[in-house]
Parts: C-alpha cells; structure tokens; sequence
C-alpha cells in the first residue's frame, strides 16, 4: 500500500480538484498540461492510497462519491492552507517576485487579459502567473478559500453574493463593460438594431448551461416578459463559447453571448447580432478579497493593469 502522505501530495490534490472541475479526463488534461493517461495514473494512486473510488461513471459522465466528496472538502482546505501560507511569506518579498494565480469565468472573453500578461511577464520576469478557467461556482469557491489570488468575472453577481457581502469581503476593478447580443437566424431583423425580448419568446436555443451568468440574465429577460419561470427552449446546452456559435450555425437555433465576445469574432461568425430592449450592461471586473492589494505583487499586477486598460 502507498505511503498517503507521498500519493495525497499537492501537485495530485490539484490535479484532483481540476477533473471535478470539469469532469472530463481529455479537458482536465488539456488545462493541466498533461496527458490523458498521465492524469489517470495519477487519479487511480490516489484511489489506492485511499482504498475506494473517488469517481463514479453514469454511461459517458463521471460523478462524486461519497469518498471523493470527503476528499474534495479536504483537498480545498489544505491546497487553501498552504496557498494562504505561501501567500503571507511573499508578502514580505519585492512586488517583481513570487507567484500569481488568476481564475478566470470561462464564458468570458480574455484575450486583453491574454495581451496584457504576456507584457507584464516581458517586465516581471521573475513573476510567476497560472491562470485557469472555471465556471461561476468554482470560480466562487476557489476565491472563497483562497485557493486563486484573482477573479475575473461578470458583476453584478447578485444571483451568487449580494452586493453588501461583496463590498465587505472583496475588492473589485472593472476592466470593461459588456451586454447580451443575440445571435439570430431570423430574417425579419436587422444586424446591430434592438429589439424586445418578445420577439424572441418562442425561438429555441443553443445556450450555455443553465448556472452560467449569461443563461442566468436572459433567463431575468423572459421572466420580466411574462415568462413566469424564465425558461428557455434549449435542445443543446453547450460551456464552449466558439461549439455555442458553431452548433448555432449549422442548426435552425439561435444563441446569444456577452458582446465583446462578438465584436473580436465577428468577422467568424456567419448569424445575425441584435441587442435586446433594456439590456441591462454589466462589467467584465477582476475580483479579490480585502487585503490582497498588501501583498506587493498583486498590487503591482493590479496597478500595471489599469495602466494597460487606459492605453488600450
């Protein structure tokens, strides 16, 4: 039997918690940097160290169990123990030293996220930055637990934490403001022109599934029009934005996603963009708890950042 305390070590714990993140061995790999086979490995000596089965198979689709249940509560609060640990040692180094972790929603469009580290790393070599992306829940809990320094997400996030619970626990700087754009087969609507919600009432959708921030807000949109649940059509639920657009493109359903997406893809995408009466705009924002900005280098990525935004 292996030692648990040679198996259980950091490095398997993330790769733990990055598949039940995406409960998929080919995804979790890909984000891990790994191969397929070398995240299996390293998933069945944990589960031989431990002596049960942390994941279970329903046909194509891995769940919990129990174990792995017991395990991931765990695996959260050491990785958050050691991460908090690490953090207050390097608080007491120069702002050009130490390491930086971004979480990032995965609906969201980062690449003047993408831009702006490739300059920072240029002048901060010595930085060391991981960046992954989550959905809105783990983004949450890996923030909560100090398991990320930053997140960049969609705010408002009322339907997640309240505002009042925001501005007691976190910081927050908006990098852009956003909104819905509707991408349409219709061929009764004009590219760029707003419309009411009502002229979509009865379309079906390819969306995003159902706990993402944009399904979240057109689903306000129908409520608000009679719609008493806010339910939407959607034969096809899909995380990836660029499968959303393509599914969309060769079916007869329609599709929306945030517009800063569309405007850097436009040119890809062959459906038709309309805005929605009374589309409320959101920021695209980097999220982090009070204090972070202590830490010297957070508050060097943090100020070089807003550098960057004001040029571009």
């Amino acid at each position: 039997m292996p030692k648990t305390d040679t198996i259980l070590s950091t490095k398997s714990l993330h790769y733990f918690l990055q598949l039940i993140d995406t409960m998929n061995y080919t995804q979790a790999a890909q984000i891990l940097g790994i191969t397929q086979p070398a995240l299996t490995q390293q998933i069945k000596k944990i589960e031989h160290a431990i002596g049960t089965p942390l994941f279970g198979q329903m046909g194509k689709k891995l769940y919990l169990t129990e174990a792995g249940k017991e395990l991931q509560i765990g695996a959260i609060k050491l990785l958050g123990t050691i991460n908090s640990v690490v953090s207050d040692i390097q608080e007491f180094t120069q702002a050009d030293k130490g390491n930086i972790s971004i979480g990032v929603l995965d609906s969201i469009n980062s690449e003047i996220l993408r831009k702006f580290l490739i300059s920072f790393n240029q002048n901060n070599p010595d930085i060391t930055i991981s960046l992954t992306y989550f959905n809105r829940k783990n983004l949450w809990y890996n923030l909560d637990n100090n398991l990320i320094d930053i997140a960049v997400m969609f705010l408002p996030d009322s339907t997640k934490k309240s505002q009042a619970e925001l501005q007691h626990q976190y910081e927050h700087m908006d990098i852009y403001e956003d909104q819905l754009t509707v991408l349409t087969h219709k061929d009764t609507v004009e590219a760029g022109k707003t419309y009411p919600i009502s002229r979509f009432m009865h379309r079906e959708w390819v969306a995003y599934p159902d706990e993402f921030y944009l399904t979240q807000l057109m689903k306000k949109k129908l409520g608000a029009k009679g719609n008493a649940k806010g339910d939407l059509t959607v034969p096809l639920s899909l995380s990836s934005t660029p499968q959303l657009i393509t599914t969309a493109e060769e079916t007869d359903y329609d599709t929306f996603v945030s517009d800063a997406y569309y405007q850097a893809h436009k040119d890809e995408i062959n459906l038709t963009p309309v805005y929605l009466k009374e589309n409320k705009k959101f920021s695209v924002s980097m999220v982090y708890r009070k204090g972070k900005k202590d830490v010297p280098r957070i508050n060097n990525i943090l100020t070089e950042f807003k550098k960057f935004l004001e040029k571009e």
